[in-house]
């Protein structure tokens, strides 16, 4: 077994360093631990047997749509909107364009279901419009970056459908509910440090806004909130699956980004094409990432990773510690998805085993990576906001530091913690 795991991960990191995609540096890494205990024509048989087997999930048929409700909205006119409410809510408090600017992201991310399409919709505007009024442009960058990512945890979020279908037998409402409390106290806690850097380096407040024109901004951005209580509300109460709910969720971006006539009919093909591709790849890693899952236990990884982390203490209190490290350097390194798809079937079994339910794990799990998706040297978000600010990773770092301090102070919360995850579905039943 050590062998295995040695010729698994050291194929996939070597191959990923050389600058293999990921989705194929899965592949062969499974396919080769897989030839040290079955000759050539079987193991390429077994894997492309468990990549369809993979793909074969009605819910994983969500994804594509929400894909492209997501470039649906990205371009239709959305973000201006969520950004405008923002002002209205927080825009008069102290760094009040950063707490905008991390209530925007939170905000678009959580309708597009996408931290990078938050990064680029909020950070096109919000970066110049901070730098502007004053505020240092790196900062502005870091709490773009810092704040797109939360939208993952608030639904409708793909990865929480990854996450459901990986794990096997969550549900995807109630996975939906357990996200909001985490994901909203993730942003307090990047907002409240927000406000503390903004009023110690004496960035200005905006200027008030009358009521009136507060509450017409709301009513503005209401029919783009709005689609988060039709697609989560309908899950909840059973109207529809969450397969039938991202469908609709199509609809209503399309009919929205129609009715504010910030796409046209021509420009369908471009949004949808760009879908196609985005979903190709996500589901090409989910394929062959339950492949690797299915090497994993066929090599009885998991159990050997579980009975290892016991032997070391039984104390839940550190084991969750460990994992979280885990998964923190793994996320440094490894993209959300198949980060998801690979560590699932890894520690969940080890965390059950402790007493933390799958829904539990899953905030936890889902917060942690996120992280990642803003830290060097892979975090495709956090090079997403350097191309829109027009900055490098190495300015980033001094404002970021302290926005990591407070999103993993969050986590901590949320791993030790399991009314912040379970509360909100069991309050409405769904657990």
């Amino acid at each position: 077994m050590l062998i295995s795991v040695l010729v698994l991960l050291g194929i996939f990191f070597i191959l990923v360093m050389m600058g293999v995609p990921i989705a194929v540096s899965i592949a062969l890494a499974s396919v080769s631990t897989l030839i040290l205990s079955m000759s050539f024509d079987p193991a390429m048989i077994t894997m492309a047997q468990r990549l369809a087997g993979g793909l074969d999930s009605f819910t994983l048929l969500a994804i594509p749509f929400f894909v492209i409700s997501g470039y649906l909205m990205g371009q239709g006119g959305i973000a201006k909107r969520l950004i405008e409410a923002a002002k209205a809510i927080v825009g008069t408090l102290p760094g009040g364009l950063a707490l905008v600017n991390t209530l925007s992201c939170m905000l678009f991310g959580s309708i597009s279901g996408s931290a990078v399409a938050a990064t680029s919709a909020i950070g096109t505007f919000m970066i110049p419009t901070m730098e502007k009024e004053g505020y240092d442009k790196n900062f502005s960058t870091a709490v773009t970056v810092t704040g797109s990512i939360l939208g993952l945890l608030i639904p409708p979020s793909n990865v929480l459908i990854v996450y459901a279908v990986a794990a096997g037998s969550v549900s995807i409402a109630a996975l939906f509910m357990a996200g909001y409390v985490p994901g909203i106290l993730a942003g307090l806690a990047l907002m409240i440090v927000a406000a503390g850097y903004a009023k110690r380096e004496g960035y200005p407040r905006s200027a008030r806004i009358p009521v009136r024109a507060s509450a017409k901004k709301l009513l503005q951005a209401g029919p783009s909130i709005l689609m988060i209580l039709i697609v989560v509300g309908g899950i909840i109460a059973g109207i529809f699956t969450a397969t039938e709910a991202s469908a609709i969720a199509v609809i209503y971006a399309l009919v929205l980004s129609l009715i504010y006539r910030e796409i046209n009919v021509k420009d369908l093909p471009g949004i949808l094409l760009k879908s196609i591709e985005t979903t190709a790849m996500v589901l090409l890693l989910i394929g062959v990432s339950t492949g690797m899952a299915w090497v994993l236990a066929y090599e009885n990884i998991p159990q050997a990773i579980s009975d290892g982390l016991l032997m070391i203490s039984e104390n839940p209190i550190i084991i969750l510690l460990l994992i979280n490290i885990i998964l923190l350097v793994v996320g440094a390194f490894l993209d959300i998805t198949p980060a998801i798809l690979i560590f699932t079937p890894i520690f969940l079994p080890v965390v059950m085993e402790l007493g933390m339910s799958p829904l539990h794990f899953g905030v936890m799990l889902v917060l942690n990576l996120s992280i990642g998706l803003c830290t060097p040297p892979v975090g495709s978000v956090l090079f997403v906001g350097c191309a829109v600010a027009g900055t490098s990773i190495q300015a980033l770092i001094r404002p970021l530091i302290m926005l990591y301090a407070a999103l993993i102070a969050a986590l901590l919360l949320v791993t030790y913690v399991p009314f912040l995850s379970e509360g909100l579905p069991r309050l409405v039943g769904l657990i």
